[in-house]
């Protein structure tokens, strides 16, 4: 067996390059804040609760779009695919028009869901704490769109957007599972 050693601390550098080896799914999160569409493209997203529905994503403390998404009543989260790279480039982007060529449509809430996307969720703040140098954002969803057709999703990989392409074959199904083995009886 190898033995590591105790480091006295841990490199940001090399943190961020150990984070960059898991692959995680992207989100565009986008509202309207009265004067105009405000949005940024996110990668830390996770599923949180079936009941009551929440989702949660992690934001950097120096975001400057977060504050006006935060006032927002409501939240549009857009699963992205593969071929909405651009959209997520643009939406990340410092400048510029970030929802140039980009199909979005605005719900009653006010907020907006980009189209031709995986699945969207509206949703409303329903908690954030801090974390570190982040923010973890708890959603709770009020309405959801899934799209049927949807197969190649958009990571984030290695420090950058890519696609996953479906290579056709059948799905890995759910596997059976084995009754539960029951507990063993203390001899007497």
């Amino acid at each position: 067996m190898t033995q590591v050693q105790e480091r006295e601390s841990l490199d940001g550098r090399m943190l961020r390059n150990a984070f960059a080896k898991f692959p995680t799914g992207v989100v565009a999160l986008c509202a309207h804040d009265g004067t105009e569409p405000v949005g940024m493209a996110v990668s830390a997203f996770m599923p949180v609760s079936l009941e009551p529905p929440l989702l949660s994503v992690c934001i950097q403390k120096s975001s400057s779009t977060w504050p006006r998404l935060r006032q927002c009543g409501s939240i549009g989260v857009s699963v992205l695919g593969r071929e909405q790279k651009d959209h997520a480039q643009r939406l990340a982007a410092k400048e510029g028009d970030r929802f140039a060529g980009v199909e979005m449509t605005q719900l009653p809430s006010g907020a907006i869901v980009l189209g031709d996307t995986h699945a969207w969720f509206e949703c409303r703040l329903d908690a954030s704490h801090d974390a570190g140098d982040h923010i973890i954002v708890v959603l709770q969803i009020l309405d959801l769109h899934v799209e049927q057709e949807a197969e190649d999703p958009m990571v984030f990989f290695g420090s950058a957007f890519r696609g996953i392409r479906h290579r056709g074959g059948p799905p890995i199904t759910t596997p059976q599972f084995d009754p539960p083995i029951p507990p063993t009886r203390k001899r007497a």
